[in-house]
């Protein structure tokens, strides 16, 4: 019997919750292994050797981790169509979006999530993990379980100090892709594209899902919750158009302003204390010795309030799908993206200094 392509995830989860989306759209058959205790020890951490979701065995056998890659793996299997754009202009934008939503989006998720939502995600950490207990011993399980998860708000910058600023942001975001809803299906037209499973991880499985954020969606931007359920439940599978002649909307203006105004500043910093590990560890040019997820911590300014936060270098692995497409770019397709760029306030980007490539072996993080 051919074993099927087995997907590891959650509900719960924000990276499942983008790696399903994606598999939904594409027809792609799948069954969904509720990870369970038994299941990380015995599948997760025996096959990629520490507990994650999303993890995907194929049929060949093969152990796919991290959504980026499962989803550009399975473009190589499954082509058509195609969620990256053909539109320089687009294909830049879709793949900063997805950077963005993956890595800063975490910072309103996680706030959300552990500060008004905290008795239903125990809850729901407890039911997966320990199904075969009653619910007293769901809730112990769950409160252990979610320890990691909640004790990691200071490291991402979420704190008393940043918590208005964090809604004030998230709730402007809102709005912004609440206008851009009311005119598009998605974010560059009728077909889902990168940016859109990207940014359907954390509005699915944190804000829409969990009660207390999905209310707040619901009643301030009913538009985007519109678009989380068509993410969901996609009406026309494998179907949709990108804008033609790659048509950036204005709507979209206003989130690439914020990406530039909020993220930019900390991806700059984050380059210059990578080069700077780099220099003071010579050992890790080899690429054999994964980095270090976190390294230090750095300020970030969100809505003119001031905190620390760690500085991710996972980020930066991202970060160079983008970068690449842009220097690869020549002439009038390069000068489109420059200038949107310059209408976003992105003129930094355009010019980001150059930090050591990164790579992933053995589901690290490592220099190429």
């Amino acid at each position: 019997m051919t074993r099927g392509y087995e997907f590891y995830g959650a509900e719960v989860s924000y990276f499942s919750g983008k790696v399903r989306a994606y598999m939904r759209y594409k027809r792609i058959p799948f069954s969904e292994i509720t990870p369970t205790r038994d299941i990380y020890r015995n599948v997760i951490l025996a096959r990629v050797g520490w507990p994650v979701i999303p993890v995907m065995v194929t049929p060949e056998d093969e152990t796919w981790q991290d959504s980026t890659e499962i989803i550009d793996n399975f473009e190589t299997r499954f082509p058509d169509p195609s969620i990256y754009p053909q539109g320089t202009r687009q294909k830049f934008a879709a793949l900063l979006i997805e950077v963005w939503a993956d890595e800063w989006l975490k910072i309103p998720a996680m706030h959300y999530r552990w500060t008004k939502n905290r008795d239903f995600a125990i809850a729901e950490f407890g039911r997966l993990s320990r199904p075969d207990l009653d619910e007293a011993g769901q809730r112990a399980t769950g409160e252990e379980t979610a320890k990691p998860f909640a004790g990691a708000l200071p490291a991402l910058g979420v704190t008393p100090v940043t918590g208005p600023a964090i809604e004030k942001s998230y709730e402007g975001l809102l709005a912004e892709l609440n206008a851009h809803f009311s005119n598009h299906d998605f974010l560059f037209g009728s077909r889902p594209s990168i940016a859109d499973f990207g940014l359907y991880g954390p509005l699915y499985a944190h804000q829409y899902r969990d009660p207390a954020s999905g209310e707040i969606m619901k009643r301030i931007a009913p538009k985007v919750a519109e678009w989380v359920q068509r993410m969901t439940k996609p009406p026309h599978p494998k179907g949709g158009e990108f804008l033609k002649n790659d048509e950036m909307p204005e709507t979209l203006a206003p989130v690439l302003q914020r990406i530039m105004r909020e993220y930019l500043p900390v991806l700059l910093k984050t380059a210059d204390a990578l080069k700077r590990h780099v220099e003071a560890h010579p050992e890790l040019i080899a690429g054999k010795e994964p980095l270090p997820r976190a390294l230090g911590m750095h300020e970030f300014e969100l809505e003119g309030a001031r905190e620390k936060r760690a500085i991710f270098t996972f980020d930066l692995w991202m970060f160079q799908r983008p970068l690449d497409f842009l220097a690869a770019l020549r002439g009038s397709e390069r000068e489109a993206v420059l200038s949107m760029l310059k209408e976003a306030g992105g003129e930094q980007l355009a010019s980001f200094p150059p930090y050591p490539r990164l790579t992933r072996r053995q589901f690290k993080v490592v220099l190429e």
